[in-house]
């Protein structure tokens, strides 16, 4: 049988061996989430919000567990693995109040009455990243049980130990066998199987637009739902009238939290040339600050890349012709390990317009709002994006002119799960989270009831 081989970023050692997926066992475990899924979308909606609110509590009581596992197996600090555990969390908890509220609508027609109902789609498939393992697998997961279906998650092949205990715990919790399974297994094999299977209504993949593609040339063939949140190459832009301590203060955990491993990183930071020096100043003792070590000591603020191959990745980006204005410190010996590194490069450098995912930014002048406005958008991505400054008409203008789905004034905070995310461009497809998360796993399906015969 073959396994997957889980390495610990930080020390390169196995800790874990998981089976894979076959495509046989896909079609099986479609089949038993198809059986599952009815007897799950006939319950009463106040009896399947309590089965959610009873999982969230059970994750809840396991977040030190779960985080344990994501640093040994995505080597985040401990401190981002609780926050992550604790999103689960929240995320199911946030989806349960929605279940009671999945209404419909009337609509005013002659000769009758005419209403809407959200019918739950069936099986779901959410194929999620190693970025951030429990969340986003969550993103999908709890919106979707939500409204009625069944999910079938497949992790990355470098991070299913956490999703593999979600769905023992959703068991633990009392959700139905077969309603929530973890499906192990490299994405061409696994991934492919399970995207290409005529019983799965829906697709929800985050990952690489290269692979988004795929998948969505996939689902085309037979018409199936998808949504997808791909790439970034997220803007940090800087005024001169904005308050440079702060912005600069918040622009390192901007593009290092996650070792940089984040599609919303604000990688390029935009910054308008007369205070070019003294924000590069007021930045480096931040970046500095960013020293990579040991994920399970509380004190540390950046892990190890997710592997190797991503370690090199990154490599090539600082090997080219921008100079490095800022070049932090990491750990010798084994690990996945890159410095925090701040570049000084041109717009058309490779830095500016290639998503990263390390610990890299690149910095870039510009004289005007018109300026800022073009090198914002100067990418194929749309995902997220900063704007610093003090006039709140500057701030409205750029915020309508920088073509990206999730924007911050005076902030970096891109995601919460009461609010819509998604990308622009070849960032994605659809919107994630927020109010109207569940209705993007149904169907709208209108009636007509005659009254004049």
């Amino acid at each position: 049988m073959h396994e997957l081989e889980v390495l610990d970023p930080a020390t390169e050692e196995c800790v874990a061996t998981v089976p894979v997926t076959t495509p046989a066992e896909v079609g099986t475990a479609v089949a038993r989430a198809a059986r599952a899924q009815a007897g799950w979308a006939a319950l009463a909606p106040g009896d399947r919000a309590r089965a959610l609110r009873r999982f969230a509590a059970t994750v809840d009581g396991h977040q030190e567990e779960l985080a344990a596992l994501e640093v040994r197996e995505a080597g985040h600090p401990i401190g981002n693995a609780r926050w992550e555990a604790g999103n689960v969390r929240d995320l199911l908890d946030y989806a349960a109040g929605g279940v009671e509220r999945l209404t419909g609508s009337q609509i005013p027609v002659p000769g009758g009455v005419d209403i809407t109902f959200h019918e739950p789609l069936g099986v779901v498939a959410v194929i999620a990243p190693w970025n951030f393992p429990m969340p986003i697998a969550a993103w999908g997961t709890a919106p979707a049980l939500a409204a009625g279906n069944a999910v079938l998650l497949k992790p990355a092949e470098t991070t299913p130990l956490t999703a593999l205990r979600l769905a023992e715990l959703a068991l633990d919790a009392g959700l139905p066998e077969d309603l929530f399974q973890v499906l192990p297994g490299e994405g061409p094999v696994t991934g492919h199987a399970l995207v290409s299977h005529p019983g799965v209504a829906k697709v929800v993949f985050t990952g690489s637009t290269a692979v988004g593609k795929g998948i969505m040339a996939t689902c085309a063939e037979r018409v199936k739902r998808v949504t997808l949140e791909l790439g970034g190459k997220s803007p940090n832009i800087i005024f001169a009238d904005a308050d440079l301590e702060a912005a600069a203060a918040a622009a390192p955990g901007s593009f290092l939290d996650n070792t940089g491993q984040d599609c919303c990183a604000r990688s390029r930071i935009l910054v308008q040339s007369a205070v070019y020096d003294r924000f590069l100043e007021l930045l480096e003792p931040g970046v500095l600050a960013f020293t990579a070590g040991d994920p399970a000591d509380p004190a540390t603020r950046m892990g190890p890349l997710i592997s190797a191959a991503q370690r090199e990745r990154v490599r090539t980006f600082v090997t080219e012709t921008a100079p490095a204005a800022i070049r932090g410190q990491a750990p010798a010996g084994k690990g996945f390990w890159y410095p925090a590194t701040v570049l000084e490069g041109r717009p058309e450098d490779r830095i500016a317009t290639e998503e990263v995912f390390g610990p890299v930014a690149v910095v870039i002048p510009f004289a005007d709002e018109a300026e800022a406005v073009r090198l914002a958008n100067a990418t194929d991505y749309g995902l997220s994006g900063s704007i610093w400054t003090r006039d709140l008409g500057r701030a409205l203008r750029m915020s309508r002119a920088v073509t990206a789905g999730n924007l911050s004034v005076n902030s970096h905070a891109s995601v919460r799960y009461g609010t819509p995310f998604g990308g622009f461009k070849q960032s994605g497809l659809g919107r994630e989270l927020g109010p109207q998360a569940l209705t993007a796993f149904t169907e709208t399906k209108n009636v007509f009831l005659a009254t004049e015969v």
